[in-house]
């Protein structure tokens, strides 16, 4: 990985762990988030499914990841993809949703996702989220959500300027 890349995760590290530090839904969710990559507008990020990610529906007795969590995922890795582009404050939910394409794994799996900036404006930004069984290109998509993000007051002392290969300006 390069240096000027390493700005950009760095930040974006950052940012998430100002999430898990406020002790609210984030770190009560998903604690074991782990951003594994960070590129200006792109995200990738991993989850070990733990038995508190899962609901009473599945298969052959085995619990699958519930909806809630995808749902929940997409939120704060579309507000991870907004803060790889320098924000450290995120802005607001104004439209989100998810789509489920094939059961996103059980107890013990570990569930994959690249979250993109698809558009970002001075008001809004807009991104998409896919849910993977790994990072490698043909990988199946278990789902995909997509989150709209209200960003026009959102400016902070500690938002930074990145050019397009990652590094700070």
């Amino acid at each position: 990985m390069s240096k000027n890349v390493s700005s950009c995760l760095r930040f974006t590290r950052q940012v998430w762990q100002s999430f898990v530090t406020t002790g609210g839904h984030d770190a009560r969710c998903f604690p074991n988030l782990v951003v594994e990559e960070a590129t200006p507008g792109i995200v990738k990020a991993s989850l070990k499914i733990e038995p508190y990610h899962v609901n009473r529906v599945g298969t052959d007795g085995v619990c699958l990841v519930h909806g809630g969590l995808v749902l929940s995922l997409t939120d704060t890795l579309g507000s991870l993809a907004v803060a790889s582009k320098g924000k450290y404050m995120t802005g607001v939910s104004t439209d989100i949703g998810t789509t489920f394409v094939k059961p996103s794994g059980r107890v013990g799996d570990t569930l994959w996702m690249t979250a993109t900036v698809t558009g970002m404006g001075k008001s809004l930004a807009y991104t998409r989220v896919d849910f993977t069984k790994s990072l490698q290109p043909n990988s199946a998509l278990l789902a995909y959500g997509y989150h709209t993000k209200y960003i026009a007051k959102s400016d902070s002392d500690k938002d930074v300027n990145f050019d397009e290969s990652g590094a700070i300006i």
